[in-house]
């Protein structure tokens, strides 16, 4: 690949280029990985640095009652792991009839938020399973900086502090949260001083004790009674039970290269559908930024979504297996159904029977990591265990109350998931871990920077500055504030149905890329931040 190193988008970041790479979305836990790198570590050590100090810098996309999950090249071979948890034990339709009535629709109510949208935590066991296979250093080292930043403080990032400052209103009655996260009784301004000393208890007990403390020990029981006194449904069971699961990513060729994400329960699977339906389209011939470009690319990424939200869910649910989505003759017949010049509303197809935080890393070894971790919306369900710093996840909001669903919920069961790492690889070598975070937007990201590389050649850093679009469920389209006004117009007589957009920080996301330079370890990678959120790339 010869990148245009041009950027002809407003920036303020430059490309990083560095035998040792991490790039997160705070520049405090960017530091935190590398100077693992720096003490000898491996990009797995660095990944985890990364991803326990991001719990207490950006609390309001992650906490340690995230979930998480990873992507990991070894130098030979790609492996998967989902660390995302299952509903309680006592999760069923009933439950919710129970407990919150039912909507117009007869359908049982489930609350996006508080106690009754969290299932099991499942991030730190995620850190767990990576040390366990793949780290150097000591897991107390890991969890250095993150203790040493919640004891100490750490100062207030102007988009954290928009983003907190956004959530305290919908929050301040959730059980734990105003205690936790509204010192003064508000939401702390950017340049404040926030302190976490209840987190620091619970990554010191992790450090010395390991992350089974979280699921069998002190931990555990403070969560579980928490849970007890405030209305939930977690028990120790629920917790003890749960083990991340090691998966093999699923993979989709585009312009000589293999885009890899993980499998459902995750939405990645429509990164990969949408790019086997843009592989029938001469794109690059093409205007890189032009209306008809971007319609192609808006077009696909409808019939992906068409099929995910029908048909991804737990693995164990679902009508059809990710293999037969991804049919090379079924894509072909979807890519036969955009018509250029018009904008449809898809349906979904029918294959042949058969608020988050994203990091990368790489280190001079040839390791990359692509990692994600999230309380889904900002700062998740809004309950905080008391004492410990314990932020959950409302992961549960992800499931159907509708009994036909694949989704619906249902007891131990995995809802569909938002958060996807992703991993680029050409001629079964790797060439780039990377992400983009934000709800719906993550596939859609993968997709519309992957196409910016690949097909114009547009290097990291410019392909994460350009404006972007985003596909909401109902099929309208949001536009970024940046897009050219006469290619929304365009847009706008195809038929696309334009929203207006007021948080361009969640509806666009953010993504973070490591793309490696050649077979040479000693030429290192290049490195983008994107500038939508707080972080940075660093490295040496």
């Amino acid at each position: 690949m010869t990148f245009n190193w041009h950027n002809p988008y407003p920036t303020v970041r430059a490309p990083l280029f560095a035998r040792n790479v991490v790039a997160t979305s705070h520049p405090i836990a960017a530091q935190a990985g590398n100077s693992v790198l720096l003490d000898g570590g491996n990009a797995v050590d660095a990944a985890i640095a990364a991803a326990a100090t991001l719990t207490v810098v950006e609390p309001c996309s992650n906490g340690l009652g995230s979930d998480a999950f990873a992507m990991v090249w070894d130098g030979a071979r790609l492996h998967g792991l989902n660390a995302s948890g299952p509903a309680p034990a006592s999760w069923d339709l009933a439950h919710f009839r129970r407990r919150h009535g039912e909507d117009g629709n007869g359908m049982a109510k489930r609350p996006e938020r508080g106690w009754d949208s969290v299932t099991v935590p499942g991030a730190v066991a995620g850190w767990t399973a990576l040390h366990q296979r793949f780290g150097r250093l000591p897991f107390e080292r890991l969890m250095q900086t993150a203790i040493d930043v919640a004891e100490r403080g750490v100062t207030i990032a102007p988009i954290v502090a928009a983003k907190w400052r956004a959530a305290v209103t919908l929050l301040a009655g959730q059980p734990g949260f105003a205690d936790a996260f509204m010192p003064g009784g508000r939401a702390p301004d950017i340049g404040e001083k926030f302190v976490f000393p209840a987190a620091a208890r619970s990554l010191r007990l992790l450090a010395r004790q390991g992350g089974r403390a979280f699921y069998e020990g002190e931990i555990a029981e403070k969560i579980v009674a928490w849970s007890q006194t405030s209305g939930g449904s977690l028990t120790r069971g629920d917790l003890a039970a749960y083990q991340p699961e090691w998966v093999t990513p699923i993979s989709q060729d585009y312009r000589g290269y293999t885009l890899h994400e993980m499998p459902p329960n995750g939405q990645g699977i429509a990164a990969l559908i949408a790019l086997g339906i843009l592989e029938h389209f001469d794109l690059a011939g093409l205007a890189l930024d032009g209306a008809a470009a971007q319609h192609l690319q808006i077009e696909a990424m409808k019939l992906a979504f068409a099929d995910v939200y029908r048909y991804v869910a737990d693995p164990a649910s679902m009508d059809v297996t990710p293999s037969q989505m991804l049919d090379k003759a079924y894509l072909a017949g979807r890519a036969r159904l955009i018509e250029p010049g018009r904008a449809a509303d898809p349906q979904a197809g029918l294959p042949a029977s058969g608020g988050t935080v994203y990091l990368a890393t790489a280190d001079e070894s040839g390791m990359m990591v692509s990692f994600i971790q999230s309380n889904y919306m900002g700062f998740g369900s809004g309950v905080v265990v008391p004492d410990y710093g314990i932020s959950l996840q409302n992961r549960g909001a992800g499931f159907s109350s509708d009994p036909r669903s694949v989704n619906v919920v249902a007891p131990g069961k995995r809802p569909f998931q938002t958060i996807i790492p992703a991993f680029l690889t050409k001629d079964g070598q790797a060439q780039m871990s990377f992400g983009v975070m934000g709800g719906d937007m993550q596939p859609q990201g993968h997709m519309q920077t992957l196409v910016r590389m690949l097909d114009f050649h547009q290097q990291p850093q410019a392909a994460c500055d350009a404006p972007r679009w985003k596909v909401n469920r109902d099929f309208t389209l949001d536009l970024e504030s940046t897009v050219n006004p006469l290619v929304a117009e365009q847009l706008r007589a195809m038929g696309h149905r334009l929203k207006s957009v007021n948080d361009p920080y969640m509806d666009f996301g953010s993504g973070q890329f490591i793309w490696r330079l050649s077979a040479d370890r000693d030429h290192g990678y290049v490195a983008a931040s994107d500038s939508r959120r707080d972080g940075q790339a660093v490295g040496f």
